[in-house]
């Protein structure tokens, strides 16, 4: 996997001045665009701009939520984590994936809108390069280029099953 160094300054900027950029994207901001592999009335998922594996995806309600656990009743809850569900399974469907990550980040400073992130951790990682690290920005971002980043959009969105 060829990677190529985050600008993280820029990025914390843009996540902590910025407009919220699931809103932006969901929107429709061009300067928010992502490729999207679901999306439902209530929820969309879609790739990473800056993936750390092949084919990180980010899940989230298209309405503004900032808590995971109590901006959301129990129904909302399982709602998301059944869509969560649907799109690893689909990642997986598509990726040769050892393990699955999934995991919630965000923070009231930036990226304050509630969304789960998917990562297939490919087969034949080394162990010290597994878990946190491989998730880490600051260990660089995957260097694809768009027509992969498309490419891979199209086969999770046709391996995501209807509900």
């Amino acid at each position: 996997m060829d990677r190529k160094a985050m600008d993280l300054e820029g990025y914390m900027e843009r996540a902590r001045s910025g407009p919220c950029f699931v809103c932006a994207f969901v929107a429709g901001d061009p300067d928010y665009a992502h490729h999207t592999v679901y999306e439902d009335d209530t929820h969309v998922a879609f790739l990473d701009r800056w993936p750390t594996l092949p084919g990180k995806v980010l899940v989230a309600p298209k309405a503004h939520v900032e808590h995971v656990v109590r901006d959301l009743d129990e129904a909302a809850y399982t709602r998301v984590m059944l869509v969560v569900r649907k799109v690893a399974l689909a990642v997986e469907r598509v990726l040769d994936a050892e393990r699955t990550y999934l995991y919630s980040l965000g923070s009231q400073e930036g990226n304050s809108h509630l969304h789960w992130h998917i990562a297939a951790l490919p087969p034949g990682v080394p162990y010290e390069e597994q878990q946190f690290h491989v998730l880490m920005t600051e260990n660089g971002v995957l260097d694809v280029e768009p027509e992969e980043t498309a490419d891979l959009a199209a086969r999770i969105r046709a391996a995501v099953e209807p509900s």
